[in-house]
């Protein structure tokens, strides 16, 4: 029969998941690995580079609900990294729960089953193992709201 675009979706799930689980295997592939964001990505890596911009990233605060007003330069751009991250682990969340996964980044076994990777033994070994496991705290948003 042929390939339909839902039956690519559905092979190109059950890779990633294969491979996430390989990579538990291999001690990786946990939230912990997944948990920090590139220092690059979460906003301006100076105080130089912050002044840069200023208007727009003070503009981002305010919209946040940060009074800039007494506030100089390092600590607007720590306030504004704090806040980045803190999104970023509140995105971690939501995709982990969209893909069927734990806090801790494990497919469930209902999604291996799903999937139809319960077949392979050492696959829900693996799952079994992990899935009740919990994420360093650090890792963790400051509110469940993603699980919701």
């Amino acid at each position: 029969r042929p390939t339909r675009g839902e039956d690519l979706v559905h092979m190109s799930e059950k890779v990633y998941n294969f491979q996430r689980i390989f990579n538990i295997r291999q001690g990786k592939g946990l939230r912990i690995h997944d948990s920090f964001i590139p220092y690059r990505s979460a906003g301006p890596v100076t105080d130089w580079e912050y002044e840069s911009r200023a208007d727009r990233y003070d503009e981002q605060l305010k919209e946040i609900g940060v009074d800039i007003g007494r506030m100089n330069t390092t600590e607007k751009n720590k306030k504004l990294r704090e806040y980045r991250e803190e999104r970023y682990r509140l995105l971690t969340d939501a995709a982990y729960k969209r893909r069927g996964w734990t806090r801790n980044g494990v497919p469930t076994m209902e999604k291996v089953k799903k999937l139809s990777l319960d077949w392979i033994p050492e696959v829900v070994d693996i799952v079994k193992k992990h899935e009740g496991s919990e994420p360093p705290k650090d890792t963790l948003p400051a509110t469940d709201e993603a699980w919701k």
